[in-house]
């Protein structure tokens, strides 16, 4: 009977280097600011009333964000026994924009320009003013070929879509940075 006994062969310098790397991975990451999207940030206010265009997509996507944040958002107008709003967002412009950036030399488009653009400002029910009128814009390049116009739209939605919810992002770090009301 024989026995056989298996060696394992000891660990390279290359398999330990990388093993330290990837131990190392997140403390770098945490040392330079890296933080992952996680749970809302408590905002200064607990109850907001939010005045928007009607079907104003980044305020649909707003609307659950601040709730995560444990904000209430109060109804226009006031319901009977209500506790009023701390805040007021107003949003006075969420628009889309698409524009022709690049034509071939026979006229075709090759390049469309897709823009989202947000207004707003945020006053306390006094009106004293937090943050002034202001506007974020978010736009993004996108190729275009009429044989593939199909798929071309559906992508442009996509782009909308991010640009949406990045300028939802954006608005929502404005009201994290207020730091009293």
């Amino acid at each position: 009977m024989t026995h056989r006994t298996s060696v394992q062969p000891a660990p390279t310098r290359r398999r330990w280097l990388a093993g330290l790397a990837l131990a190392a991975a997140p403390l770098l990451l945490s040392a330079c600011g890296f933080r992952l999207r996680g749970t809302a940030t408590p905002l200064v206010f607990s109850r907001l009333q939010l005045s928007a265009p009607p079907h104003s997509p980044v305020a649909r996507l707003l609307i659950p964000q601040l709730q995560a944040s444990g904000v209430s958002l109060v109804a226009q107008p006031l319901p009977p026994g209500g506790a009023p709003p701390e805040v007021l967002l107003d949003i006075a412009q969420d628009q889309s924009e698409r524009a022709v950036a690049g034509t071939t030399a026979a006229g075709q488009v090759r390049e469309l320009q897709l823009r989202q653009r947000l207004r707003f400002r945020l006053r306390t029910l006094a009106g004293r003013e937090l943050i002034p009128d202001t506007e974020l814009l978010q736009q993004r390049e996108l190729s275009f070929t009429e044989a593939q116009a199909l798929g071309k739209e559906a992508e442009e939605a996509l782009l909308y879509q991010d640009m949406q919810q990045a300028l939802a992002r954006q608005l929502m770090a404005r009201l994290a940075a207020l730091r009293s009301l």
